[in-house]
């Protein structure tokens, strides 16, 4: 009886030491591998242990990586090869890593972006395309319409500028560069409506019959977080919307519409057209109502004869066509929030972007100039030191720790005393960056 005993006892202390030992051992985690060099964030910075630390359970849930999984860091080192140039419309074969993706999964993966450049605007328009390409994760197809004496120019300025940027980044878009052109009307007369050039926007879709959904911004825009978070908008869309516009003021009583317009406009205080967000395969499918006829007219069929009935009462050009169009089919269109279009009538009244100050600024809109001279020095900041950053340097050491420096000279004024709002989002994107970069493979979960 006392040796069954001893047997039991002997074999139920050897199944507790078992037990100990593997439930211990899977409990126990292995911790994060340091990056051993890494060029966005230098060892004296600390910013990597920092970012390391902020890898918690959110974060990780954002990232879609299992909690109790090791992450396995690899070596960023720089790029020093070019690509080759290729005219005026460019392909990259190899947008896919690792295998070759197919035809129509390369087609998905690519945005479209258009610009309008007529005047002085060479520089202020690859500081744009500069900025879309320093966060976005999917690749870009740029349409830059420019008059006929600027496109040389262009192209120069992009063969110069490709030459300066890494491998990396001309690798993620293509561009093609075309003439302006109007299919209706009197050409001279629609160049001449509000800025040079600025009417083009309105024949996107006749224009661009081949592209399904585009992302048209003005010159003086800045994306201060990926690109392929505006596009996602497209998603929010439901079956009668076709574009997409931020309002043009947040409060009426200060509003410009809403004050001194002499021609129906959409909402409250009308919309900006500074970033606007088009499904143009709805956009050419559709009829729109109008106050002219009581049948409904095409895209192309509808602008001349709106610009005819209105263009004694219209002072804004082209973003006054797009009010009218949408008052009339207010359904059609969808508005996001004004940090994706923040403008200095945002601040220099007084802060009245809410948006803004609880995610930080999306998309910056220097319009007025301010990007060119001291009158908001807070929006002049931010594109300069977009501007001025060599692309394969450190971001926060040769970005954002100057930009966070040179808003110190901005207090006394109105936008700059809320960096918070210039900020924030800026920071939130170059942590993305890194982590998307030295993040290399996760062990999957055991089965």
């Amino acid at each position: 009886m006392r040796i069954h005993c001893k047997i039991v006892i002997a074999v139920c202390f050897g199944v507790f030491l078992l037990l100990y030992f593997f439930v211990g051992n899977a409990a126990d985690d292995p911790p994060l591998k340091e990056v051993e060099e890494d060029n966005y964030f230098p060892k004296f910075s600390g910013l990597r242990n920092n970012v390391a630390s902020k890898l918690t359970k959110k974060t990780l849930d954002e990232l879609h990586i299992p909690h109790k999984q090791p992450l396995t860091y690899r070596k960023v080192s720089k790029v020093s090869s070019r690509g080759n140039v290729i005219a005026k419309s460019r392909q990259r074969s190899d947008m896919g890593v690792g295998r070759p993706a197919s035809k129509r999964t390369r087609a998905e993966e690519v945005m479209h972006l258009a610009v309008v450049a007529c005047g002085n605007r060479l520089d202020e328009t690859l500081t744009m395309v500069k900025s879309a390409l320093l966060f976005s994760i999917k690749s870009i197809k740029f349409h830059i319409f420019a008059e006929d004496p600027l496109t040389s120019q262009f192209e120069k300025g992009f063969l110069f500028q490709l030459s300066q940027w890494p491998h990396a980044i001309t690798n993620k878009f293509q561009y093609s560069i075309y003439p302006i052109t109007f299919s209706v009307g009197n050409a001279e007369e629609w160049k001449k409506l509000f800025k040079p050039c600025a009417a083009q926007r309105l024949f996107l879709p006749v224009i661009l019959k081949d592209v399904d959904s585009l992302l048209y911004v003005d010159t003086d825009v800045l994306f201060l977080r990926p690109m392929d978070d505006m596009w996602s908008f497209l998603k929010a869309f439901n079956t009668t919307q076709l574009a997409a516009m931020a309002p043009e003021h947040e409060i009426p009583k200060i509003g410009w519409y809403s004050r001194f317009a002499r021609h129906p406009f959409y909402g409250v205080t009308g919309v900006n057209s500074g970033v606007m967000l088009m499904n143009l395969t709805r956009i050419r499918s559709t009829l729109f109502k109008n106050s002219m006829i009581t049948s409904g007219l095409s895209w192309e069929d509808l602008l001349h004869p709106l610009y005819q009935k209105y263009k004694n009462h219209i002072t804004w050009g082209d973003q006054d066509l797009l009010n009218i169009i949408f008052h009339y089919n207010s359904e059609c269109l969808y508005t996001f929030p004004c940090q994706w279009n923040y403008r200095p009538d945002h601040c220099m009244y007084g802060s009245n972007c809410k948006g803004a100050e609880e995610e930080g600024v999306s998309i910056l809109h220097g319009n007025r100039g301010v990007y060119h001279d001291d009158k908001q020095p807070a929006f002049k900041v931010v594109y300069d030191a977009i501007h001025e950053y060599p692309f394969e340097d450190n971001l926060f050491q040769s970005l954002f720790y100057p930009l966070q420096t040179k808003f110190l000279d901005t207090v006394n004024t109105l936008c700059g005393r809320i960096p918070q709002v210039f900020l924030k989002q800026v920071e939130k994107s170059m942590r993305t960056v890194y982590e998307k970069k030295v993040v290399r493979h996760v062990r999957p979960p055991p089965k």
